[in-house]
This record gives structure tokens, sequence and C-alpha cells, in this order.
């Protein structure tokens, strides 16, 4: 029997919570539902949601890399998820923030975990 779980919140602790939830799920027969919440201000999402209006995308992406599965080509797309720009919208802003800056190599030590 499939045991529906769904997890609100936002920020690290929900991101975590979720990565330990989807290596669950598999053994206990999970379904996994994320409502996330956007209302951070604070970092390059406070600068984002300063200049561009709207909603700021870190924790989304945070939780969509979270529960991307185990499979070397999901790993990789994940992993584009959390590359980090060098002259995006900010020095260090995600993919969800870039505006045309100049990626910075890829790094092993910094893909998706």
């Amino acid at each position: 029997m499939t045991t529906r779980v769904v997890a609100f919140g936002g920020g690290h602790g929900l991101s975590a919570s979720l990565r330990a939830l989807r290596r669950c799920a598999p053994e206990l027969d999970l379904d996994i539902t994320a409502v996330v919440t956007v209302g951070d201000d604070g970092g390059s999402s406070g600068r984002l949601r300063a200049e561009r209006g709207g909603l700021p995308p870190g924790d989304l992406r945070q939780a969509l890399v979270a529960l991307a599965g185990d499979h070397p080509a999901t790993r990789r797309s994940a992993g584009l998820f959390q590359h980090r720009f060098a002259a995006a919208a900010g020095p260090g802003d995600g993919l969800a923030g870039a505006r045309g800056g100049q990626p910075r190599p890829l790094r092993p030590d910094r893909a998706a975990r």
C-alpha cells in the first residue's frame, strides 16, 4: 500500500527532508509531494526579488534537486540546477537567477548530492 507524504516548507530544512524521504521511498512505497513556500528574501533571493519583482526560485530549485532520482542522467540534470555562475545576476547565483552571465567551469565537487 502506497503511503502519501506531503511536505510543506522551504529552505534547507525542506530540501534535506525531501532528500531523506526520496531515499526511503523505494523501501516504504512513498508517494512524495512538496508544497514549497517561496518567501525567502535574504541573500541573492532578496536581490532577485528586489530587482525583478516576482518570486525567488531558490527554494523551489532546491526541492526539485532533492527529489531528483539516482539515475546518472538525472543527477547530471540536477547538478545543472545547482550550478553557480560567476557573472550572472550576482556572484554565485544559480541557473534560475542567471541573466546571460558567463558560466565558470563545472566542478564535480559541487555537483548535487
